[in-house]
């Protein structure tokens, strides 16, 4: 069968020319002004209702390259206790060439408390969600018309998912954990399939993804956040976000970061590519601003490092942040 679709075109970008973005979950580069979108234990951790918009355009000007939103609502569920339980939902939509994943998520966070000043918390959460997979068979180009094998229309599969997360922080320092998918493995419901004949497929992995950073007063006025974020899929190259931000009178955050593949593993997929998994992907800006005391924009762009570079132009996201209830008390929303 000859066929060109713009779907295998971006997963071979994904899986070959991009390899730290070969894991099948979706990572936002500003993350780090919400983390729950990497671990669910991070629910309630600004102890106030805070609600979040992102907005990402990547690859921009290549033809299907992914566009993906994200709203998210967290906030603690006993504000006027013990503040212990932290709760939050997070509704995603992605899409990319033909195929569009559209999920949704609750979470839940136990907070324990380490200390009487109640500087220090150590969470544990968990997270429950749908997520929707769908193949618009009308968006894929191809060289002969009346394949059998391709959906005259659009097919969709629905994949359950649960998720668990450890997040410590202090007042200058937080890590954290957490293992995305733990319903995926080898059974046939954890298949998205294209059709209901092919053996083609997408098979879901687990994910485990690691935070950490710190807080560095420079002078009364300027703070430094280093930061990373770990992923790995197990199965194919983990990939190592490092950015710092620079905060500049509790209402500027300025700063950036580098995304690169990690070859501390050897596993089996070397042995097909060799060292072209490794190495830089991409550079990246951020800003956010404090508009208000209840409202924060941010601001990110992606520069690609790899074989892409020529292809597109670049990434961009924006995120807009409200408070809602009482005003924000910043020194617990450095993390």
């Amino acid at each position: 069968m000859k066929k060109t679709w713009i779907v295998v075109f971006l997963l071979a970008a994904l899986g070959l020319i991009v390899p730290v973005q070969a894991q099948q979950n979706i990572q936002f580069t500003q993350y780090i002004f919400n983390s729950m979108s990497v671990n669910p234990a991070y629910a309630g951790y600004k102890e106030e209702l805070f609600a979040q918009l992102g907005l990402r355009s990547q690859w921009v000007d290549l033809e299907g390259a992914p566009q993906t939103g994200l709203l998210s609502l967290d906030g603690l569920l006993d504000l006027y206790g013990a503040r212990r339980h932290g709760g939050g939902v997070q509704i995603m939509a992605d899409q990319i060439g033909p195929q569009t994943t559209t999920s949704a998520y609750l979470n839940y966070a136990y907070r324990l408390r380490l200390d009487r000043e109640d500087t220090q918390r150590l969470s544990f959460g968990v997270g429950a969600g749908i997520t929707q997979y769908s193949l618009d068979g009308t968006k894929i180009v191809v060289l002969d018309d009346g394949d059998g094998v391709l959906p005259p229309g659009k097919i969709s599969n629905f994949v359950p998912d649960i998720r668990f997360g450890v997040y410590y922080h202090s007042a200058k320092w937080y890590a954290g954990a957490a293992i995305m998918d733990l319903l995926s493995g080898k059974s046939a419901d954890n298949l998205f399939r294209w059709d209901h004949t092919t053996i083609d497929r997408i098979r879901r992995r687990q994910h485990l993804y690691v935070i950490g950073g710190m807080l560095i007063d420079i002078d009364e006025y300027t703070k430094l956040r280093p930061s990373i974020l770990y992923k790995d899929d197990l199965m194919g190259p983990p990939s190592l976000d490092l950015n710092v931000m620079a905060i500049l009178g509790d209402r500027l955050w300025l700063g950036g970061g580098i995304r690169s593949g990690v070859s501390a593993f050897r596993r089996n997929y070397e042995r097909f590519t060799g060292d072209r998994l490794r190495g830089l992907n991409s550079v990246s800006a951020v800003v956010q601003v404090f508009a208000t005391d209840r409202l924060r924009i941010g601001y990110s762009y992606d520069y690609m490092l790899s074989r892409l570079n020529g292809l597109q132009n670049g990434s961009h996201e924006v995120t807009l942040g409200l408070t809602l209830g009482r005003p924000l008390d910043r020194i617990k929303c450095y993390f």
